[in-house]
């Protein structure tokens, strides 16, 4: 079977299956408490930035997905994409991370490729993309086993009904199914042709306590169009059709409620009139 290469692996991090194990390790010591009594985290929004400012927050909500129940599937929607983009999938072959590859569940990438449009990438023809393969090694770590769905799915309603449609499916097939949708929040500064508040002390309060916090919000509210919306105004999510995709197939698997982790900001870890926002949020049912 056909291997896709991490093409990011030893650059956004570890390059080597020790190196892989030792970090997030050491994000697990130094990683929030999962949500306690009161459901069963069954999806979750990542950031994607290189581990060194946001790999602890997306390990630590990949973490909260590991309960007694093994999944069989792992759907996870990433891409930067724009309302005009097409729809992505892997429908078939294994992706490699440091850690050892992992199976694309092509049962379940089929059906969808049935019903739906996609540009089908293979192992040997693709887009490189960071948001969906930076999470690779996490999940190989929680769940060896699993097979993943990788999609890319643009910031419009329609996204929401494949989304919802790849979630049924699951269910159909009677699968143990989790849910996750890659994004990060605002990009703000010079770096990023975003500097509606300047720059020092005043931008980055608007940046963490208002714009930020209103993406955040919807997403905690699991508002899936709201989301998109709310991007595409003001420039908030990156990936929100991801991240509103993901709201929508946990939605599907049963999710009722969700919780921010973590928030941080990459000027938490290294101050600069560039930074970017970056949330964990878990889905319970």
């Amino acid at each position: 079977m056909e291997i896709r290469r991490a093409d990011f692996a030893g650059s956004w991090y570890p390059g080597s299956e020790s190196g892989c194990r030792e970090t997030i390790e050491e994000f697990i010591n130094s990683s929030r408490p999962c949500p306690g009594e009161g459901g069963e985290v069954v999806g979750g929004i990542v950031p994607h930035a290189g581990w060194v400012f946001s790999g602890r927050i997306a390990c630590n909500v990949i973490k909260c997905l590991a309960h007694d129940e093994t999944p069989e599937t792992l759907l996870i929607f990433g891409r930067h994409l724009h309302p005009g983009s097409s729809n992505f999938i892997m429908e078939r072959g294994r992706w490699d991370t440091p850690l050892g590859d992992l199976e694309i569940d092509s049962e379940v990438a089929a059906k969808l490729t049935d019903e739906f449009s996609f540009s089908v990438e293979t192992p040997s023809r693709y887009e490189p993309d960071n948001t969906i393969e930076l999470q690779l090694p996490f999940i190989k770590y929680f769940f060896p086993d699993v097979r993943i769905v990788p999609m890319g799915l643009p910031p419009k309603e329609r996204s929401l009904l494949i989304a919802r449609r790849a979630a049924e499916i699951c269910r159909d097939l009677n699968r143990m199914t989790l849910v996750i949708g890659s994004t990060d929040l605002t990009h703000y500064g010079h770096n990023y042709g975003f500097t509606p508040k300047g720059v020092g002390d005043e931008a980055v309060r608007w940046v963490k306590e208002v714009n930020d916090r209103k993406a955040v919000d919807l997403m905690v509210d699991m508002d899936g169009p709201g989301v998109i919306h709310e991007a595409l105004r003001n420039y908030n999510a990156c990936c929100s059709g991801a991240a509103a995709s993901a709201i929508e197939a946990a939605r599907v698997i049963g999710a009722v409620r969700a919780e921010t982790i973590i928030y941080s900001t990459s000027y938490d870890v290294r101050p600069d009139t560039s930074f970017v926002g970056y949330v964990g949020i878990v889905f319970m049912r």
